[in-house]
């Protein structure tokens, strides 16, 4: 039995929409990087600069200004404050009350020799035992000190007349000469306790014995003993074994010395004397002396350190990781497509260097005028800066979500810029919230304004409160901070009314002002159509309504939606007979015409409408509805007849994409919306009898053709977007196409007997709608149920 070959699994083909998918995602990831890559350097403009290095003598061939603050250390005033520290530092000296338990070594090498005596010694006992003894003792083996403990049996007198000597002098401590000590002991010297820890200032030699003070301390006691038991060999024995064991206890440490020396030596803080920013160093001609050398030294060393490699990696990944996380954040809670995201982050980058470059202008302006005037701080000074600015603009453009975003990195950077001021990130994060939220329905220029001013008003509470942290409390201080804070946000709204206009036209949004504009019936593109295609006007003012109520609906943009929907035909202008809306009392032109050459003049209407758009700077979201709002479907008239003809005369059947709109497919929901309606109310226009039913049963026919084409896979809508519009739709044609009454006309007495027999018109009308109706019932059962929008 022959076993089939498992299928090797093939990875799906890079078709050239994911290629093209890669090529925006590099181009979004290389402007992120590029983007901050600029900020980065106009943040140390000094990176690509090295300062000319000078010395004592020379001459300075122009003129030097602090760049900076700069704290010049005075080198030679911390070197001899620094000495004087070493100098009163204490020597350290280690004390063992117990000198290593020398007590407890007595008690037990006696104890030992006692128990251990042999009561028939040989010689190697007896070597054995005094081996043990001296071991215990550890000092070195004397046979005289041993010979006479052993006659002695190592008696317990000895022991106890030993110990009595040695404990009290090893518990005040013995020193080896104290006349090493001389030099010392006026200041003092530490006795560091080794078993307790404690230390003792000790400023008298008389706190201690040394070696000589012991031995005769050692020879009176002797005396004692000879006069005590007239034993004079006893005493040369107890003060021989006293002088061997009795060791110096107290021994300098120098380590632990020198270790509190370079404590006190780095305790010492570096003396400085301050340059002010601005503050000439040095003269052009004027000669390099050690105190102007210390001065471009320093400021040598804050330039390298603002140039610093790690320095500017380091703000590099911080901007670029905030700008790249905020701008991703942003995209996904808009859903554009990776063409108009491009787009966005090319806006958002620009907007954020000319808000850095706003601030750095600003803050260069407000140090320079504290200079002049001494009275103005330039802290106070900074809160006129316009920050919110950026902001505002991207508000109204993006939308609040990526405002936030924005926000956040804008006043990261600013406060960078500032000396790195919390206060000043907060201030200005604050005001952009607050200026973003103000302009994000924003409907007049006016409304710019406005929100300025009432973002001053919040600017004054902020700068009270950081003038507050800054530690900034006077009087004419707060005043002036007061004042900056309100014009602060004056000219953020005034900088925004004038930017506004430039950024619709230099990147073709179109904010919410211009779509109220271009709204206006009275605009001469509306009112040109109105002449020149008065169906396709009234058509396009239907489909108005009809977007405009379903996007509320489905959380879109209603106005967008109703503007693109006024201007979604405005190419029919160029054929306007050929579009049956139009053809009002004159013939069909179609029918002269080849169903090929047809479809040509009404796919025709979708580009001449993008350029009569971009004639009149209509905007690229309406641009790109335009261009979407049939898709990629199918003329499926002129096909079905140009397939007739062609079986009707044996010729080869026509090409299908002949017959397609180019596309693209709708990409928002709006343009998704503008496709629906305009295909919705055509059907519903046609109808000899538009009841309610039929309206519904034609909606809901319309949607699911638009919808297994496949035409709104590209946009947002969702299956329950698609139940709400529809469900608006109906509404709204209902209304429009709603019943009126009908009059009765006089009629003739025999007409009337007619039709008495036959049925009334009313009758047969009412019996034919109900037939209809139940026709339309029948036929869309199957409509969209599966979409959810039946019933």
């Amino acid at each position: 039995m022959k076993t089939k070959k498992k299928e090797e699994i093939k990875p799906p083909p890079i078709t050239p929409e994911v290629k093209l998918h890669d090529s925006y995602w590099l181009a979004e990831i290389a402007i992120i990087i590029l983007v901050s890559a600029i900020i980065c350097i106009l943040m140390y403009p000094h990176i690509l600069t090295s300062p000319k290095v000078y010395h004592v003598g020379d001459i300075s061939d122009r003129n030097i200004k602090a760049s900076t603050d700069l704290l010049v250390e005075d080198v030679k005033l911390t070197k001899e404050l620094r000495e004087k520290a070493v100098r009163a530092v204490r020597d350290v000296y280690d004390f063992d009350p117990t000198d290593s338990h020398l007590i407890s070594r007595i008690h037990e090498a006696f104890k030992f020799a006692r128990e251990n005596l042999p009561e028939n010694p040989d010689q190697e006992d007896v070597e054995k035992l005094k081996k043990g003894f001296f071991e215990i003792l550890s000092i070195p083996p004397d046979d005289k000190i041993f010979n006479s403990l052993y006659m002695a049996h190592f008696s317990s007198e000895i022991e106890q007349r030993l110990i009595s000597i040695i404990e009290p002098i090893i518990k005040k401590g013995v020193i080896s000469d104290k006349r090493l000590l001389a030099q010392k002991i006026r200041k003092g010297i530490i006795i560091h306790d080794i078993i307790s820890g404690n230390e003792i200032k000790v400023t008298k030699l008389s706190s201690f014995y040394d070696k000589r003070e012991v031995k005769e301390i050692i020879l009176k006691k002797k005396k004692e003993i000879i006069e005590e038991t007239g034993n004079k060999r006893l005493a040369e024995l107890i003060g021989n074994m006293a002088e061997i064991l009795i060791q110096p206890n107290i021994t300098f440490n120098s380590r632990e010395t020198e270790l509190r020396k370079e404590i006190a030596k780095n305790s010492v803080k570096p003396s400085y004397f301050k340059v002010k920013k601005g503050e000439m160093i040095v003269r052009e001609g004027e000669k390099i002396t050690p105190e102007i050398l210390l001065k471009l030294n320093a400021q040598r060393k804050a330039l390298k350190e603002e140039k610093g490699i790690s320095k500017l990696i380091g703000m590099f990944v911080l901007v670029c990781s905030m700008l790249g996380v905020t701008y991703f954040i942003g995209s996904l809670s808009t859903g554009k497509k990776s063409h108009r995201r491009l787009k966005d982050l090319i806006f958002t980058g620009l907007m954020l260097l000319i808000v850095y470059l706003i601030v750095l202008f600003s803050n260069f302006i407000a140090e320079e005028f504290s200079r002049t005037f001494q009275n103005f701080s330039p802290n106070a000074l900074r809160f006129i800066i316009p920050v919110a600015t950026g902001s505002m603009l991207v508000s109204i453009f993006l939308g609040i979500n990526s405002a936030i975003g924005f926000s956040f990195v804008a006043s990261v950077i600013s406060a960078i810029v500032l000396k790195r001021h919390i206060e000043y990130f907060i201030y200005f994060f604050v005001n952009s919230l607050i200026s973003a939220y103000g302009v994000k329905s924003c409907r007049e220029r006016i409304v710019f304004i406005k929100t300025g001013l009432k973002v001053g008003l919040v600017n004054i509470i902020l700068a009270i409160s950081a003038e507050i942290l800054l530690g900034l409390t006077s009087s004419v201080e707060i005043i002036i901070a007061v004042i900056s804070a309100f014009m602060g946000g004056i000219f953020s709204g005034i900088v925004t009314t004038g930017l506004q206009p430039l950024i619709e036209s230099v990147f073709g949004y179109t904010s919410d002002i211009k779509l109220l504009e271009l709204a206006s019936l009275d605009q001469p593109l509306l009112q040109e159509l109105m002449v020149r295609a008065p169906g396709t006007y009234h058509h396009s003012v239907i489909v108005s309504n009809m977007v405009e109520a379903a996007a509320h609906e489905i959380g879109a943009n209603p106005l967008l939606a109703k503007v693109a929907a006024y201007y979604h035909d405005i190419g029919k202008m160029k054929k306007p007979l050929y579009f049956i809306e139009n053809q009002i009392g004159t013939e069909n032109k179609h029918e002269k015409l080849a169903p090929s050459m047809s479809a040509l003049i009404l796919i025709s209407h979708v580009k001449d409408g993008v350029e009569i758009a971009k004639k009149h700077k209509l905007g690229q979201e309406i641009i790109d509805i335009i261009q979407q709002h049939h898709g990629t479907s199918l003329i499926t008239y002129f096909y079905e007849k140009a397939k007739a003809q062609a079986e009707k005369s044996g010729k080869a059947l026509p090409n299908e994409a002949d017959f397609r709109y180019p596309g693209p497919k709708p990409q928002t929901k709006e343009a998704g919306l503008v496709m629906l309606a305009d295909s919705v109310e055509a059907a519903c226009r046609s109808l000899s009898d538009p009841t309610p039913a039929r309206i519904k049963g034609t909606v809901q026919n319309i949607i699911n053709k638009i919808f297994a084409d496949g035409q709104l896979d590209e946009c947002e809508l969702t299956l329950k977007d698609l139940n709400k519009i529809a469900k608006s739709f109906n509404k709204t044609l209902a209304g429009i196409f709603h019943h009126r009454i009908e009059y009765p006309e006089p009629v003739d007495p025999k007409e009337q007997k007619k039709r008495l027999a036959n049925g009334t018109s009313d009758q047969i009308r009412k019996a034919d709608t109900r037939d209809k109706e139940k026709a339309f019932k029948t036929e869309d059962k199957n409509g969209l149920r599966r979409l959810g929008m039946s019933g």
